[in-house]
């Protein structure tokens, strides 16, 4: 007969207990019914607080498109157990549906090697019923959030494997800064086109499956090369591309260096960023208006800097991740959200999964 050792019974209880918090924590989806849109355009400003918002209005005197939506509220952004989440807990939270721990991308917490399955994401539930997809980041491609919506692994540092299942995958467009994985020849064998400039981004047509890898790192110094594409150019020339397919598409776009910003306190540049995602924001409200089939989420991962507003001006206090919940903007199904209420960051990914037509027993949904 074999004992367990004290040290495992207290690995046990506090893994229990953590599980028991998670579900206490969790808020149940309320009983509404979406209705079914053709196109999603899910938009991510990694970093993103409500504070980075009235900072860039108060600082700049602009006028932020993300706030012209009908629909406003906030989400939750704590990670498995309750904790303040990274880019990686966060990212799969918005693309799962499912809690997970900080570090992992794509897989349930309790097994994180994913040995017994893993939670399908919003990319995969679209490919699933025709969709085409596409992932937009100013990060590289294998940075925690468009990993989130295109791999599943134990950890987000895993580039090599991040790498492969996005090359490998059925997304039909994955474009940010080079991962430094693969090179044109061997994205070339998995039949992709491979673009590292902006003219051959422009260059791609719809029945191209791309895989862009750019040099610079856009906006990190707030300085776009002559021939590397902004964040506005890469969401605009990815629906161009998407939306030619009778069952719609599912294109997610990310703005990274609010949050790379916000780690350095670096005001100015953050400011820069946000106001270069709500340009993108932009151009897919005009995309969806004119569309008018087309749902358009605006939301955060979690919140970078805990900027704080003291009596006169809004300040960083921090260089760390914060508990805070971050905006939720909607545009294009009413039913989506009530006005001003918070929810938490699974359900943004499961309502828009039933806005997709999900049924429950489709997603959140675990792949063998």
């Amino acid at each position: 007969m074999q004992f367990s050792s004290p040290l495992s019974k207290i690995v046990s209880i506090v893994t229990a207990f953590l599980v028991l918090i998670s579900t206490l924590m969790a808020i149940t989806p309320p009983s509404r019914v979406t209705a079914q849109v053709k196109n999603v355009i899910y938009m991510i400003g990694d970093g993103m607080g409500e504070n980075h918002l009235e900072k860039t209005k108060a600082e700049t005197g602009v006028n932020l498109v993300m706030e012209t939506f009908p629909l406003r509220g906030k989400a939750k952004t704590y990670a498995f157990g309750g904790i303040t989440t990274d880019s990686a807990a966060g990212g799969t939270a918005l693309a799962t549906g499912e809690k997970t721990i900080n570090g992992c991308i794509g897989v349930y917490p309790t097994d994180p090697l994913a040995l017994n399955g893993y939670p399908i994401s919003l990319t995969e539930y679209a490919i699933s019923i025709g969709k085409k997809t596409g992932i937009v980041t100013t990060d590289s491609t294998g940075g925690a959030t468009p990993a989130a919506f295109s791999a599943h692994t134990s950890s987000r540092s895993s580039n090599d494997e991040i790498a492969r299942q996005q090359v490998e995958s059925a997304i039909d467009l994955i474009w940010g800064k080079s991962a430094g994985v693969y090179d044109e020849p061997t994205t070339q064998g998995y039949g992709r086109k491979y673009i590292s400039t902006l003219s051959q981004m422009n260059e791609l047509t719809a029945n191209d499956k791309s895989y862009g890898q750019f040099t610079s790192d856009m906006w990190a110094e707030s300085i776009i090369a002559s021939d590397t594409p902004t964040l506005t150019q890469m969401t605009v020339k990815a629906i161009e591309l998407l939306d030619n397919d009778e069952e719609g598409f599912f294109l997610m776009v990310e703005g990274a260096h609010i949050d790379k910003h916000s780690h350095s306190n670096n005001a100015s540049d953050m400011m820069l960023s946000l106001i270069e995602f709500d340009n993108a924001i932009a151009a897919a409200l005009d995309f969806a208006e004119r569309d008018g089939e087309t749902l358009v989420i605006v939301t955060a991962d979690h919140e970078t800097g805990k900027i704080t507003f003291n009596g006169s001006t809004y300040e960083y206090e921090s260089t760390s991740h914060s508990s805070a919940d971050v905006p939720l903007f909607v545009f294009g199904c009413n039913s989506f959200i009530n006005q001003d209420e918070v929810i938490n960051n699974t359900q943004v990914a499961v309502f828009t999964a039933r806005a997709m037509g999900a049924a429950p027993e489709d997603f959140p949904k675990k792949a063998a």
